[in-house]
């Protein structure tokens, strides 16, 4: 069969998608692979793999409408073209315009894959207020003839059949993209000062503000304690400022560690994994993190609860709460008798449930290859 797989961020094709694709090319399906403009390196990973590589034009962030029907009108050329048996897409914009585009071409089954709710579904100032209404409709359009739709977590499938975007028996859902837990294999803890790592793209919804506070607040009691951030700056309405990311290194509150391709080397030298989201589908660097044996520290949000066992692998605080941050992150650095036994339980929580082979043979089940 032909797949079209269709995303939006290129970097982040081989780490996600990168397993399925070479899944889907072993059982002899015809793969193209389409996301926006990637640079050599990437168009060679996805070849490598023996899948074919498409760009077209998506501004993943822009909310300029001009933008997007240039988008829905190449999405529009590109699948009749290739004439797919079935698309996969993820990510806001290609399940829109590629759930729209796909209702022009015949005998194309369309299978939209929600990795979160992210910006649109916000509704804490009038602008979000104005996306969310306007996206809510275009995915209300966009899903009408999804053959399925795949959820990472209940917390989103719900947000999605409660507001009448979809049937309910249209879902299913997955765990996560899945982690190569032979890849990302248990490693001691590391002999060194206490490290918290938090690894995400700098955007103020991925709770680096909170973080930041809580630090600076750890770092007056403990000051050695290390505070790591990885992670690529973005375009976002909701992006983080570069003079914000100086001054937070700058002052040693935290540790900027800029962007890498290969997150396991940070994950392996940190102590306590961070992340204090707003919202998420279910998060990769979490997993990855459990699957070397970190505890984990994360929020009681979509996504992010689904990769904790309240005490026994780490814990959740609210979102947007920088004193529980801070008194988590505390109890932490006074209990490290309790590490050894929360990493083992991180460990087999995610090989468990999370083991990218486990999750691409569910999403192979529902697209029924």
């Amino acid at each position: 069969m032909k797949i079209l797989i269709i995303g939006a961020y290129p970097q982040s094709i081989i780490s996600f998608r990168g397993q399925l694709i070479k899944d889907l090319v072993r059982k002899g399906h015809d793969v193209t692979v389409m996301t926006a403009e990637a640079d050599d390196s990437v168009v060679k990973d996805v070849r490598e793999l023996g899948a074919k590589f498409c760009s077209y034009s998506v501004q993943r962030n822009g909310l300029n409408p001009l933008a997007d029907l240039q988008t829905f009108l190449q999405l529009k050329k590109l699948i009749k073209f290739y004439q797919p048996d079935k698309i996969l897409a993820y990510t806001i914009k290609p399940i829109i315009w590629g759930g729209i585009a796909a209702k022009f071409i015949k005998n194309v089954d369309f299978f939209p894959m929600i990795t979160g709710l992210g910006y649109a579904f916000s509704t804490d100032t009038f602008k979000r207020t104005v996306v969310n209404f306007i996206a809510k409709n275009l995915y209300r359009l966009a899903l009408t003839d999804a053959k399925a739709v795949i959820f990472q977590n209940n917390d989103n499938m719900n947000t999605f059949v409660e507001n009448g975007l979809i049937s309910g028996q249209k879902c299913h859902r997955v765990y996560g993209s899945g982690v190569d837990i032979d890849l990302f294999e248990r490693y001691p803890l590391p002999n060194k000062e206490i490290t918290f790592l938090l690894i995400a793209r700098l955007l103020g919804d991925k709770g680096i503000r909170e973080y930041a506070e809580a630090a600076e607040r750890i770092k007056l009691i403990y000051p050695k304690v290390n505070f790591e951030l990885l992670g690529p700056y973005d375009s976002s309405p909701d992006a983080i400022s570069e003079t914000e990311i100086n001054n937070w290194h700058h002052n040693n509150i935290i540790n900027y560690l800029g962007e890498t391709k290969n997150v396991l080397p940070f994950i392996k030298n940190c102590h306590i994994f961070t992340l204090p989201s707003y919202h998420e589908g279910l998060p990769r660097t979490t997993l990855e993190a459990m699957a070397v044996g970190r505890p984990i520290l994360t929020t009681d949000t979509s996504g992010c609860r689904d990769t904790v066992i309240e005490r026994k692998n780490g814990f959740l605080v609210p979102i947007k709460d920088s004193e529980a941050l801070f008194q988590k992150m505390k109890w932490f650095i006074e209990q490290p008798e309790s590490w050894e036994k929360m990493a083992v339980e991180s460990r087999k929580l995610v090989c468990e449930y999370f083991d990218v082979k486990k999750v691409n043979s569910s999403i192979l089940k529902i697209l029924n290859l």
